[in-house]
């Protein structure tokens, strides 16, 4: 089905896992893998996660005054986030973050500038990764990543990307690669396996949020020792997504390289350097809660892992068919009170233009630089930042164009004059 949306149900722990199946599919991956030579560098694994970024655990007093005070709202704001890294654990690709506001009013308040942060932002209704979005993520992140990333080790261009079969995750993804990322192979996890071989799902995303978890802890501490700003405050006036950001930033640069490649433990054994020692997971949990006692708030292990398996939060059929319509349709989700007024939009030709132009001075840059490893790498990075969304946005006016000339003509096709 092209919309992608075949199962909506996500084969996490809450489905029966498939022992049989994650077998037959290890054994099958590691003759893959070792018949073609794919090292531990090239082999990529992504996953899903959601966030919600401003959630404390239930025990803390900030919580508790949720259900006090008339009027306000539940701390119930969702962000998805999409980690990829590869099994040698050397190479974090940047995340994909989708949230349903496009330009949260912190944006204009921090003076952001989406392209320079350190995830890929989108936004939809529902704040969840579509085929849209995550096509768009592979082909302007992934795929230059990845390329970039086996150039500099002089390793074989090809690479495997392996991932589940969530509903946003395209059975033709291959089809939906540029023809420069052609050398990226695309295999899904058979049903019901996550649990069990998926390596983001062993264990690996839940570090990341018990992490980012730790950062919040210091973050508020730092905001309120000894500065008259009581947890209360800072909480409502001063955390905001920007807050959020940095804080997904410092808790994704924390997860270590060993957590990384051990969490390849159950399907790839034999590239796992060392197993990440439990110790080091125990050790943050224990700071959470030495934080949380130090502001005066009770806190506990158990809370601290019922907020990590509290962030996850599935989508009915009905939700992913609403936001691909959304998407089809070109549809603004974010409310007017949610949502700053959009950058402004040059003409499709300008675009064109400023592409082309920009291919002719690469052309000087390569002949002229004494220095071709610096000026490739800045090439690139100029490529990735500001060229890329202009490619996306003259492909997505195409798409539309096209879309448009065949409604037209089915119109006039059906039409009592265009009849003989």
């Amino acid at each position: 089905m092209r919309s992608g949306i075949r199962s909506v149900v996500r084969h996490r722990e809450a489905a029966s896992s498939d022992l049989a199946a994650a077998e037959e599919f290890t054994t099958e991956f590691l003759e893959t893998v070792t018949a073609e030579g794919y090292l531990p560098d090239q082999v990529f694994n992504c996953d899903e996660t959601g966030l919600f970024w401003e959630r404390m655990p239930r025990k803390t007093f900030i919580t508790q005054e949720e259900t006090k005070m008339p009027g306000h709202k539940p701390m119930k704001d969702r962000l998805t986030l999409l980690f990829c890294a590869n099994a040698r654990g050397d190479l974090k690709v940047k995340p994909l973050l989708v949230y349903h506001s496009e330009n949260p009013r912190a944006f204009k308040k921090h003076k952001v500038n989406k392209e320079r942060l350190s995830v890929m932002w989108r936004s939809n209704a529902k704040a969840w990764v579509t085929r849209v979005l995550f096509v768009d993520w592979v082909n302007q992140v992934f795929g230059p990543t990845v390329r970039r990333y086996l150039q500099e080790k002089n390793l074989p261009l090809k690479a495997i990307l392996l991932m589940d079969n969530a509903p946003a995750h395209p059975p033709g993804l291959e089809e939906d690669l540029a023809e420069e990322f052609k050398f990226i192979r695309v295999i899904f996890l058979p049903p019901n396996t996550t649990p069990l071989i998926q390596p983001m799902d062993q264990q690996l995303i839940a570090n990341f949020k018990k992490l980012y978890m730790r950062e919040l802890f210091r973050r508020c501490l730092d905001m309120t020792d000894g500065s008259g700003i009581i947890l209360a405050d800072y909480w409502k006036h001063h955390f905001d997504i920007v807050s959020c950001l940095q804080l997904i930033k410092i808790a994704w640069d924390s997860v270590s390289q060993r957590n990384l490649n051990s969490c390849w433990k159950n399907l790839w054994a034999a590239c796992v350097a060392s197993t990440e020692s439990s110790t080091q997971e125990q050790a943050v949990v224990e700071e959470i809660v030495s934080l949380g006692q130090t502001m005066g708030l009770e806190v506990s292990t158990q809370d601290v892992e019922e907020l990590v398996e509290g962030h996850n939060l599935e989508l009915s059929t009905e939700d992913l068919l609403s936001l691909q319509e959304q998407e089809q349709q070109g549809v603004q989700p974010d409310t007017p009170e949610e949502q700053e007024e959009e950058p402004r939009q040059l003409p499709s030709l300008s675009y064109k233009r400023a592409c082309e132009l920009w291919g002719e001075l690469q052309t000087f840059v390569n002949d002229l630089s004494e220095d071709q490893a610096a000026a490739q790498e800045a090439v690139e990075h100029f490529d990735n930042v500001v060229i890329a969304p202009w490619r996306a946005m003259l492909r997505k006016r195409q798409r539309q164009q096209t879309m448009d000339r065949f409604v037209v003509k089915q119109g006039q096709t059906c039409s009592p004059q265009a009849r003989p």
